[in-house]
């Protein structure tokens, strides 16, 4: 029997302004996944939040994009937004982009990571969660996780990594996906990948038996609504050790706290800082963004956990790091680099601007 592990966020309410989560919230999505829990409906769950993104983590036997896993988590949204409207959280419901459940939510709001696998005698499993950013944030760790050597000894010393692994790569301007044989085509991927907001890393696969080693959500939110609703926040599940990564090797990436889009209104450049549970309250500039890490041990659907994975001091200096990454971006105001190229904006004054201009610019 294969265990599907589920990880669905959504912003439904910011507190205060998008900076945390109310306990309110937290408390309904736990109420109701507890009770879906003791109806046999799904074996185990864990509910976290990054910044204003409420986290959904659920194991099942349903498989991938099951519509009743699904509308839980979209019932649990709602639920929560009502509460959020009561409280008059900052965007309540933002996430949520249409009336009516339609037997999945991708496509509606929600980000989405699912995996469906065979337990292993031990499998730690790693779900990482940010928030003000965009799902081109996990580009850069997945290709040292699964492709650098420099990063992940066992691409070189573990005979089950040593062949490679597939990534997918997803174009989301064509809403294409092309697979990519890592190590021989790692020059043609990076090609691609390094333009972290149009081409994402939707999954990877250990190419010696196909086996899933990570799934990362790829839902961008301004495209599935034709206009800016919120920043992506992204989540990911990454499989570790026993011919995957060894746990070490799957967050040594983010001891180099890279820079990623998202920050204030998604539209500036700052560094992904990497956080303990407990920090992940975006409040600088609404920022800068941050990731959390937890890691559970599934154990015949269990999930024994969380371990709160960067709430360790060798993080210490990512995190001084960033901050100082953070003032010097700042200090660029509203200009290039810190501010997004204007056709990545996703707040934006520009059309208005253009067309109170419109007349005034002239052929030289």
């Amino acid at each position: 029997m294969k265990t599907t592990l589920s990880v669905i966020k959504a912003d439904i309410g910011g507190y205060v302004g998008h900076s945390s989560m109310h306990p309110a919230l937290i408390e309904i999505a736990e109420t109701a996944l507890s009770e879906a829990k003791n109806s046999g409906m799904i074996i185990d769950f864990s509910v976290l939040h990054c910044g204003d993104d409420l986290e959904l983590i659920m194991t099942h036997t349903k498989g991938v994009e099951n519509q009743e896993i699904h509308k839980l988590a979209w019932d649990t949204f709602i639920k929560g937004t009502e509460k959020a409207k009561e409280l008059k959280l900052y965007g309540a419901g933002q996430d949520l982009l249409s009336d009516a459940f339609s037997g999945n939510v991708k496509g509606m709001g929600p980000g989405v990571a699912e995996i469906e696998f065979e337990e292993r005698r031990s499998d730690p499993v790693i779900v990482f969660m940010a928030d003000k950013t965009s799902p081109g944030a996990w580009n850069l760790p997945l290709y040292k996780m699964f492709g650098d050597p420099f990063n992940t000894a066992g691409l070189v010393i573990d005979p089950h990594m040593h062949d490679g692994f597939i990534f997918e790569v997803l174009d989301i301007y064509e809403n294409t996906v092309v697979d990519f044989s890592i190590p021989e085509e790692l020059y043609d991927m990076l090609v691609f990948i390094g333009a972290m907001e149009h081409y994402l890393i939707k999954s990877v696969r250990r190419k010696s038996d196909n086996e899933v080693a990570a799934v990362s959500s790829t839902q961008k939110l301004n495209f599935l609504a034709g206009k800016y609703v919120g920043k992506d926040d992204p989540v990911l599940i990454v499989r570790a050790q026993s011919g995957f990564p060894a746990m070490g090797e799957v967050i040594e990436p983010f001891t180099f706290p890279h820079i990623v889009a998202g920050w204030m209104r998604g539209s500036h450049h700052g560094p992904l800082m990497p956080v303990s549970f407990e920090d992940a309250n975006p409040s600088r500039f609404d920022g800068p963004p941050r990731v959390i890490a937890a890691g559970f041990q599934i154990a015949n659907g269990k999930l024994v956990g969380p371990r709160d994975i960067f709430k360790d001091p060798s993080f210490d200096r990512a995190r001084d790091t960033a901050n100082e990454m953070a003032d010097f971006f700042r200090a660029h105001g509203p200009f290039e680099p810190h501010r997004l190229p204007l056709e990545e904006m996703e707040y934006t004054t520009l059309p208005e601007v253009k067309k109170k201009l419109e007349g005034r610019f002239k052929k030289i």
